[in-house]
């Protein structure tokens, strides 16, 4: 098998669970995930000033959605998860939105939504049928675990590939344990920021409202 053809082997299978992602989830995954996407929309970046202090790697924009998101009535926060480096996987830590519901029976479900999906797995010097895999995964991601995790594997093996015909190691920081720890970590829930003293103009801001448009423009 040569390179070329376990790429497009590759391709065929996101684009499965793509279209399963689509057209097979819940009704109430689907109104979530239009529910986020307009919320985003939404999202000024006057709404980010109270976040904070110091670097905060969009922190705010999460911050704003949760406050919308319960503002709806759904249960969501703001996930912070860290973990330990163990072997060759990098210790490190990570920040997302769950929303869990509860229903009639008493149970409930989680389910992950992370705002920036595609910035898990730029590659340096991708090549051309990587950058297609890229760019069909959901740029807001919304869902299950279990499903989180089917693109989890596509795109490390996609990387692997890609990183492989530029004669490139895959990078520990894109190792399949080290992105599943990002949201299988241990985690405390966050319903607002620890601190809300954040100047307007700092330099953070104006990072977060540039990548909050830039996510904007590709919902």
């Amino acid at each position: 098998m040569t390179i070329d053809l376990f790429t497009s082997l590759h391709i065929s299978f996101l684009s499965v669970i793509v279209q399963y992602y689509k057209k097979s989830v819940d009704q109430y995954v689907s109104d979530l995930l239009s529910v986020v996407n307009s919320l985003m929309l939404s999202i000024k970046g006057i709404d980010l000033h109270t976040v904070k202090s110091g670097p905060c790697n969009a922190s705010c924009i999460r911050f704003s959605l949760v406050k919308l998101l319960r503002f709806s009535g759904f249960d969501a926060a703001v996930c912070a998860s860290k973990w330990q480096g163990s072997g060759k996987v990098p210790g490190g830590d990570h920040e997302y939105i769950d929303v869990v519901n509860y229903n009639d029976t008493g149970s409930s479900e989680r389910f992950i939504i992370d705002i920036d999906f595609r910035s898990h797995f730029e590659i340096a010097r991708a090549v051309h049928t990587y950058d297609y895999i890229l760019n069909s995964l959901p740029v807001v991601y919304v869902g299950s675990l279990t499903k989180l995790n089917q693109f989890l594997q596509v795109m490390v093996e996609a990387a692997r590939s890609s990183l492989k015909q530029n004669s490139m190691p895959l990078p520990p920081w894109r190792s399949l344990a080290y992105l599943q720890a990002k949201w299988q970590a241990p985690y405390n829930r966050k319903f607002k920021p620890d601190e809300q003293d954040v100047n307007s103009t700092s330099p953070e801001h104006k990072q977060c409202s540039g990548r909050l448009k830039r996510l904007q423009s590709l919902i």
